[in-house]
């Protein structure tokens, strides 16, 4: 499957970006584009794998690390043709899913408001919607087959853009995902008499997103 995934993405982002071949070249968008998605369905996996929830974040967080060296360069590759930028925005959103996993989980495991068996259902959450947003990725083989090369612009980009949207959609729900748990967390330190030690732990209300 990662072959596959690899593959798919190497010959799309050069059909969809033939008038900047020379920059996909040089920076290699196709591998970074690969590596993200390894790196995404590897932490899925090692969700499902691993029951310790201590070792398993401790797997997590190794895994997005490795893979965020392709995040930050992907994000970097610029003056791309409209269908390879939207292609690439979908990918860095299911990179962007992986970091918002990693950084409030690890948040969340220093969070005495969480018992164990919590947190490890939360973990189990952020994976799922991670998967889920891995697997929407895989329809964009459909504009990379010998018939979908005979697609029209206009047919071509209404697929590349719903996949968008989609993706985009994981990605808000994987912040209102962790809002809501955040929440959970402030309703329970205020009864303790204990918001200070939350907000200092998720960040000030100029710090934080939620």
């Amino acid at each position: 499957m990662k072959r596959l995934l690899f593959l798919m993405f190497t010959a799309g982002l050069l059909v969809l970006a033939p008038r900047t071949h020379a920059q996909w070249i040089v920076t290699d968008p196709a591998n970074l584009a690969s590596g993200i998605l390894n790196s995404a369905n590897e932490i899925v996996q090692t969700s499902s794998t691993v029951s310790n929830v201590v070792k398993n974040f401790k797997e997590v967080k190794k895994v997005f690390e490795q893979g965020k060296e392709y995040y930050d360069k992907l994000k970097s590759v610029s003056n791309l043709v409209k269908d390879a930028r939207k292609v690439q925005q979908t990918v860095l959103l299911v990179g962007e899913v992986s970091e918002i996993y990693v950084n409030n989980f690890g948040r969340m495991m220093n969070d005495p408001n969480f018992s164990p068996r919590e947190l490890s259902a939360i973990a189990w959450g952020y994976s799922k919607l991670l998967n889920e947003s891995t697997e929407l990725l895989k329809e964009l083989k459909q504009i990379v087959t010998s018939t979908g090369l005979s697609f029209s612009d206009k047919e071509r980009m209404e697929i590349i853009d719903r996949v968008y949207n989609e993706v985009k959609d994981y990605r808000n729900l994987v912040r209102y995902y962790t809002n809501k748990n955040i929440s959970v967390s402030v309703v329970r330190a205020k009864k303790k008499n204990n918001s200070q030690r939350v907000l200092e732990l998720y960040g000030t209300d100029e710090q934080k997103y939620w």
